[in-house]
């Protein structure tokens, strides 16, 4: 069911955008924003984005028949006759993608929530939705849609927002520096999370170095208050994320395996599919953690959760009963069976580090046959593409994992790298080749993870896989 955000009137808009009212009732009452005309309704504010491959500006006079009143626009047109026949309300300003922004920015302060941003190269989504399912046991949360972490999504998720929620966890994805810096002044987070450094995007941030320094673009922005003190959380290393590096003017925690983090992690127990059992020690108090979630490295991610739910007063109980509910977004590490075969479909997206972190999970997995990766293209690693690839294929070769097919253009190096493992290798270019070819790979009893970077559509293998 839709949820309306609070009313808000075009003066309020007018103001927060600093745009122009060209037309229109200053009090004009809107309960929802959005960008796409096919959802926009009699209650909703059209904003027309200028995008790549179009020019919502065309798509006005539609909302207008359809019965929208209000508009957001960076240039005047023909449908201007139209919606002052309508009484339509009309605000110019000279970037609505900016505006969108300024506008969430406005209506998110006038909620009486506690804010917690999600940031970090991998782990991002998983660790907002375990933080939700945590805190929802104690407070009214709300989340991002889906996976919407960017210009766009971020305020669009803050607009389905109202007054019933108490907390909100909200996800700031990047490419380039200053995103996360304008994403986090949106916010003005209590609570900041940087779930790890990793190297997706290195072709425009350069570095490691660079990614961190784009990451922590969030810390500027945290901004606590007599209740809740401004905190960033860390999952600790050795290089980027540590207490010296991460220093400014709010708390730090850090999370990790050292024993001098915050939150210490031990004696972690994989069980591939079948979830992992760890131990969380902080402040002299030790508990077994048992979770549902594949992956090891979904130790440090629900002990994240679990750093920002004791900051929030949510009892270890809760806490627990919260991780064991957690329901992640999108194709990550899902089981997908058609009763022969099993697959794990993490197609949501792929760096060298997810990528290992779910071939761990695949050794770790129970099956009565073969255990099976295909794997396809990393992308945005730039000059470091070829020793990325090569590195997993590397990684690969040294586990208990029977057969490695890789699909792709750079996913060429990862066979290379696997070459001289204990297993067996294919490549394919094209994911067409591979389906004319599966059957000499897969049988029943098989598991196979399907994994490579969203451009590269892998949910397409699972499916042709699923169908067989």
């Amino acid at each position: 069911m839709r949820r309306k955000m609070n009313p808000i009137t075009v003066k309020e808009i007018v103001k927060a955008t600093g745009g122009t009212l060209l037309m229109g009732k200053p009090s004009d009452v809107i309960t929802g924003v959005k960008h796409d005309s096919r959802e926009c309704g009699a209650d909703d504010l059209f904003i027309a984005i200028i995008g790549e491959n179009q020019d919502a500006h065309k798509y006005i006079g539609q909302v207008l028949e359809n019965g929208c009143r209000a508009v957001l626009v960076s240039r005047e047109g023909e449908w201007l006759k139209q919606a002052e026949a309508l009484g339509a309300a009309v605000v110019l300003v000279e970037d609505t993608v900016y505006a969108m922004g300024e506008l969430a920015k406005y209506y998110l302060d006038t909620l009486n929530v506690k804010k917690i941003a999600v940031t970090g190269s991998v782990g991002k989504t998983s660790v907002r939705d375990m933080i939700y399912y945590v805190v929802n046991e104690k407070y009214r949360c709300g989340r991002n849609l889906k996976n919407f972490n960017n210009f766009i999504g971020l305020p669009l998720s803050i607009f389905q927002f109202d007054d019933s929620l108490e907390v909100v966890v909200l996800e700031m994805g990047m490419s380039d520096f200053g995103e996360i810096d304008r994403l986090a002044s949106i916010v003005k987070p209590h609570i900041g999370v940087i779930t790890n450094i990793g190297v997706a995007h290195m072709e425009s941030l350069g570095s490691r170095e660079g990614i961190f320094q784009a990451k922590m673009e969030i810390a500027k922005h945290i901004a606590g208050d007599d209740e809740l003190p401004g905190t960033l959380i860390y999952a600790s290393d050795s290089e980027f994320l540590t207490k010296e590096r991460t220093k400014g003017n709010y708390d730090q925690i850090s999370v990790g395996e050292k024993g001098k983090d915050d939150y210490i992690i031990s004696s972690v127990d994989d069980f591939g599919m079948d979830g992992i059992k760890f131990t969380l020690e902080h402040a002299q108090e030790v508990r077994q953690i048992s979770l549902p979630l594949p992956g090891r490295h979904n130790a440090i991610n629900s002990a994240l959760a679990v750093a920002v739910g004791d900051l929030l007063g949510v009892s270890p109980e809760e806490e627990t009963d919260g991780l064991a509910a957690a329901d992640l977004t999108g194709n990550r590490l899902k089981r997908r069976e058609n009763g022969s075969i099993c697959v794990i479909d993490d197609t949501y997206n792929a760096s060298p580090d997810s990528m290992k972190s779910a071939l761990r999970v695949l050794e770790h997995s129970r099956c009565d046959g073969k255990k099976i990766a295909i794997l396809g293209d990393m992308y945005e690693l730039g000059e470091d593409s070829d020793r990325q690839h090569f590195g997993v294929g590397l990684f690969a070769g040294g586990l208990k994992i029977d057969t490695l097919i890789a699909i792709g253009t750079h996913a060429r190096k990862i066979c290379e790298g696997a070459d001289g493992g204990n297993l067996q290798t294919a490549y394919y270019e094209k994911k067409e080749d591979f389906y004319q070819d599966k059957d000499r790979f897969i049988e029943n009893g098989d598991i196979i993870l399907v994994k490579g970077s969203r451009g590269m559509k892998m949910e397409q293998v699972v499916e042709n896989i699923l169908k067989q």
